[in-house]
């Protein structure tokens, strides 16, 4: 469809041709030129520029590591240790505590911690009346997950080594600093290894089932060894597997001598793996079943923050000879006869 601008000038170029075409003689016979004038135009004014949109600002990729100060096991695999949290967690279900003595953020979900960040970082985060300052990536967890009115201030009331990093937390930390130290299972860590006391292990380099729990435990600043053989001593009935007096070299190297212990002084949970009511934690010590013909349980591991296809947490342990400690998928196939999480 043409504009009345284009017929305008349509039909001032027609009437131009036809007055030339019409003129008078003595304009012909003197050769006189008639100059037609040109229509006015009407300018058209120019589309304004479309306006750019911003881009958006560029998303902080996740930290490496957690970044946190932790007076437990190994500190030189600090910057090793990351934990993950879920997927479809939303913001009702997180809750958050800054401990100001510590410098750091403590994220819980249900009511489980289950992540500690650094403050004092760069990247600035308004919740409510308070702003955190926080490391990039780890600021663009929180952005979506910390809201005011479920954000509280204090320190943690099971800290047992007090930095700020509440004990079951510290516990996954540090079974996760075993999963970055691979400790080998050989011959030499399945025989008798005459052990310092307390605070006594076998070399870094190898390790057997108990021995992840003994370290992961350890990093909360908890010393099984030497909390096992003053508990068979206050009440020597309760373990009837122990001879004499009981021996602080091996006793809390066995995974049977270790169940009595944790039904005195840990929290039991339900073994089910799908229990909706009391649901399997990062953190949770379960004691397994590998030799069904055998009573009772022969091996033990910490549930991990990561998840197998199937949605199933990963376990942390040692398996067996010629393995290293790793995050091993074992709950699809090996059934979990005791599940105890350290009180929190």
């Amino acid at each position: 469809m043409r504009s009345g601008f284009v017929c305008e000038l349509a039909a001032l170029a027609s009437c131009s041709i036809i007055l030339s075409g019409c003129g008078t003689s003595t304009e012909a016979d003197t050769g006189a030129k008639q100059t037609t004038p040109a229509p006015d135009r009407h300018e058209v004014p120019a589309a304004a520029a479309p306006v750019p949109t911003p881009a958006p600002a560029p998303v902080s990729p996740p930290e490496t590591c957690l970044g946190v100060t932790d007076k437990g096991i190994w500190p030189d695999l600090d910057d090793k240790v990351q934990l993950t949290l879920p997927g479809s967690v939303t913001a009702d279900h997180v809750s958050a505590r800054l401990d100001d003595k510590h410098h750091v953020l403590v994220l819980s979900i249900d009511g489980v911690s289950r992540k500690v960040y650094p403050l004092g970082g760069p990247a600035n985060l308004a919740i409510g009346e308070r702003t955190l300052e926080l490391r990039p990536g780890d600021r663009a967890e929180l952005a979506k997950l910390v809201v005011a009115d479920r954000l509280t201030t204090g320190t943690s009331g099971h800290d047992r080594d007090d930095d700020g990093i509440p004990d079951p937390l510290d516990l996954l930390i540090g079974a996760k600093k075993t999963v970055a130290n691979a400790d080998a299972y050989t011959p030499e860590a399945e025989g008798y290894i005459s052990l310092p006391y307390p605070m006594g292990d076998v070399p870094r380099t190898i390790g057997v089932c108990t021995d992840v729990i003994i370290r992961a435990v350890r990093n909360a600043g908890i010393d099984i060894q030497k909390e096992l053989h003053e508990d068979i001593r206050r009440a020597r009935a309760a373990y009837p597997m122990v001879k004499g007096a009981g021996d602080p070299s091996i006793d809390q190297r066995r995974v049977g001598t270790l169940v009595p212990y944790f039904k005195r002084h840990w929290e039991l949970h339900t073994a089910r793996l799908d229990d909706p009511d009391d649901p399997l934690r990062p953190g949770d010590i379960i004691l397994m079943d590998t030799f069904p013909s055998r009573p009772g349980p022969d091996h033990i591991g910490i549930l991990s923050d990561r998840l197998d296809d199937q949605g199933l947490p990963l376990v942390i342990n040692n398996w067996t000879d010629g393995t290293v400690t790793a995050e091993m998928d074992l709950l699809t196939f090996v059934p979990v006869l005791y599940r105890f999480r350290l009180p929190s």
